[in-house]
């Protein structure tokens, strides 16, 4: 279970992401949860696999704000650093980015 505690251990920015929730712990907890369990995740795999880089870049948008307002700074940095990437079309190792970003997500959803 994701605790505040958890969370500042893990680097999110809990103070901000709280503030966002109105300083509801419970409600702020319930938007992580939701948040880690979106289906863009698992999505944006193979959609990057398959090279539909506008396909790719929205998804990761998506994702990106929706790690930025919950402040959940380690998965939200790579998440940011591809998004501006596949923004201008550029040629990058989309493989590796993505499995470091889902490796932060698995780091946090195992503790």
């Amino acid at each position: 279970m994701i605790t505040l505690d958890k969370l500042k251990s893990f680097g999110a920015n809990t103070e901000e992401g709280l503030a966002r929730c109105m300083n509801n712990e419970e409600f702020y907890l319930k938007m992580v949860n939701m948040g880690l369990a979106d289906e863009r995740f698992e999505a944006l795999g193979p959609v990057l696999e398959s090279g539909d880089k506008d396909t790719a870049f929205e998804l990761a948008h998506a994702l990106k704000g929706v790690l930025g307002n919950l402040s959940l700074t380690p998965i939200y940095d790579p998440f940011s650093e591809m998004t501006e990437l596949l923004r201008s079309k550029q040629d990058a190792d989309y493989k590796t980015m993505y499995e470091k970003a889902m490796g932060k997500r698995k780091e946090l959803l195992d503790m």
